[in-house]
C-alpha cells in the first residue's frame, strides 16, 4: 500500500474493535431490557442508564462499520466521546453516592461488572479513530515531487 493510498478501517484491530462494541450493545440491551421489564419501579434512574448505554453502544458499532462515510465518522466520534463521559460519570458517581445505584448498571463502577471493558472501550475506540481518519475531500493534494 503506498503511502498515500487510504487505509482500510474494517481490517484487523478495526474488526476486532466492532465486535466487542458489538457484543456490548447485545450485553447492555439484554440486560436492560430484563431490568425494565422486570423491576423498572425498583430503580428507574440505573435502569434507564443502563438503556441509554444500550442505545449507545448500538449507535456506536453502525458507525464504526460505516464510518468510511463522513457522516458516520462524526457520528461514531460523538457518540463514543458520549460513551467515555457516560461511563466516568456514572462511575465516578456511583463511588461517590453509592446510594443512588444500588442497582447496577453497565456503567456502575466504571463497568466493573463487565470486567471494567466500558471503561477501556472508548479510549480504544477514540485512538483508532484518531489514527484512521481520512482527509477531508476539500483538502488540497500534495504537490508531485519534480
Amino acid at each position: 500500500m503506498s503511502e498515500n493510498a487510504p487505509r482500510r478501517r474494517m481490517s484487523g484491530i478495526g474488526r476486532v474493535l466492532v465486535i466487542v462494541y458489538a457484543i456490548m450493545a447485545l450485553a447492555a440491551t439484554g440486560r436492560s431490557f430484563v431490568q425494565i421489564v422486570s423491576e423498572f419501579d425498583e430503580a428507574p434512574l440505573a435502569y434507564a442508564l443502563s438503556a441509554a448505554a444500550a442505545a449507545v453502544y448500538i449507535l456506536a458499532t453502525l458507525a464504526l462499520i460505516f464510518s468510511g462515510s463522513a457522516i458516520w465518522y462524526r457520528i461514531a466520534w460523538v457518540a463514543i466521546v458520549f460513551e467515555l463521559v457516560g461511563v466516568l460519570v456514572v462511575g465516578t458517581l456511583s463511588i461517590l453516592d453509592p446510594a443512588l445505584f444500588q442497582h447496577p448498571t453497565v456503567w456502575s463502577l466504571f463497568g466493573n461488572g463487565y470486567l471494567f471493558v466500558p471503561l477501556v472501550l472508548p479510549f480504544f475506540g477514540l485512538w483508532w479513530l484518531w489514527v484512521h481518519r481520512s482527509v477531508p475531500a476539500s483538502a488540497p493534494l500534495p504537490e508531485p515531487v519534480r
